[in-house]
């Protein structure tokens, strides 16, 4: 509408004559706007038609300890250096002086407080979406756990369970699952039901709840890599045996950890997820996401299936003297068959002129 708009004043003004300077100046100045306004729809044709990549599953890294690293080299961007091992490998890493005073890092900072965000952000205020850049060549990806998820995240005897639980053996090792900073690690007695307690605020600004340990090893303000052991998996405080409570926050609102995470493979679902408002809700599980894609992609299945028997059916159209009987014995076919194809009974009178599906 506006490009109409353009367009028409653009002629209106070359139509008078004379033309003047400031006349000179209005056309151009209407030019520059017609073709910002065509940048502009080329750049949404443009978005419009880029295909969509199917999310790839992102696997494990590993973590070393022990490894150590024995120089530095500069990569010509003051943030990210390249670091060279002594086992003979090397790897980007982020210059923690440049991200430590990051607003992930500074907002609602609180080594003390379980649920620091709760009085500042309100789930109201927060947007429909969200694009979470999960993992790059910078930031990466470890399990926490890998195991058969024993309770998913929802409700469970009319309480919120707001993580998933993983059975393990008592001082099994739990590792970080990306890159980040130590924000809480306390002690059973100061932690509300969760045991002894480790959370991590990550690069790409999730937190990560890890309950029940029976050991931690690491502390707050402390810098943890993905795939570093933090702690040793337990059964403490509110718990009824050994398991890794897991749980997974977006400024304080928790989400279905299976959103990320298959836990039984250890493998990332995606390297970019798109968290929705709606996935803020107790009730909102992945696992019946998985369900409804299952149902979309069966309802497709069938869908194509009758696009193909459609572009494949065929028609007799009715003549003189035609009946069920003698049109099935033409086409090979049956008179229950025809009856079936075109909604009719084996007593319906025959039209001459209808069409009949008789394939």
């Amino acid at each position: 509408m506006k490009l109409r708009y353009l367009f028409t004043a653009l002629l209106f003004t070359g139509a008078a004559a004379p033309l003047q300077a400031q006349s000179i100046d209005h056309m151009r100045k209407l030019l520059q706007e017609i073709q910002q306004e065509i940048d502009c729809l080329e750049k949404e044709q443009a978005e419009t038609l880029k295909p969509q990549k199917e999310p790839q599953p992102v696997e494990s890294t590993e973590y070393v300890d022990g490894v150590i690293a024995v120089d530095t080299l500069p990569s010509g961007n003051d943030a990210v250096m390249i670091v060279l091992f002594n086992d003979n490998t090397w790897k980007y890493l982020r210059n923690r002086d440049y991200v430590k005073d990051s607003e992930i890092y500074t907002r609602c900072w609180d080594t003390t407080k379980l649920f620091p965000y709760r009085d500042v952000v309100k789930l109201a205020d927060l947007p429909r979406s969200v694009d979470i850049e999960l993992v790059d060549s910078l930031k990466c990806y470890h399990y926490p756990y890998k195991a058969a998820i024993r309770s998913k995240f929802g409700m469970r005897r009319r309480r919120k369970h707001q993580g998933v639980d993983l059975p393990l053996k008592t001082g099994d090792p739990i590792y970080a699952t990306f890159n980040g900073k130590v924000r809480i690690s306390i002690p059973s007695s100061k932690s509300g039901g969760y045991g002894n307690l480790i959370v991590i605020r990550h690069d790409n600004g999730l937190e990560t709840f890890y309950g029940h340990l029976s050991e931690r090893i690491v502390h707050a303000d402390e810098w943890v890599e993905a795939g570093q052991i933090i702690g040793y998996g337990g059964s403490t405080g509110r718990s009824t045996g050994p398991h890794l409570h897991f749980e997974t926050r977006y400024c304080g609102q928790s989400f279905d950890p299976e959103r990320l995470i298959d836990f039984q493979s250890g493998n990332l679902r995606r390297e970019t997820f798109l968290l929705k408002k709606s996935y803020l809700d107790i009730h909102s599980s992945a696992s019946q996401d998985f369900e409804d894609e299952e149902a979309e992609a069966n309802d497709e299945k069938r869908a194509e299936e009758a696009r193909k028997a459609l572009a494949s059916a065929q028609y007799h159209r009715i003549r003189s003297g035609d009946t069920l009987g003698g049109i099935a014995v033409r086409y090979g076919t049956t008179v229950s068959r025809l009856c079936q194809l075109n909604g009719i009974s084996r007593t319906t009178t025959l039209r001459i002129g209808r069409s009949l599906r008789v394939r």
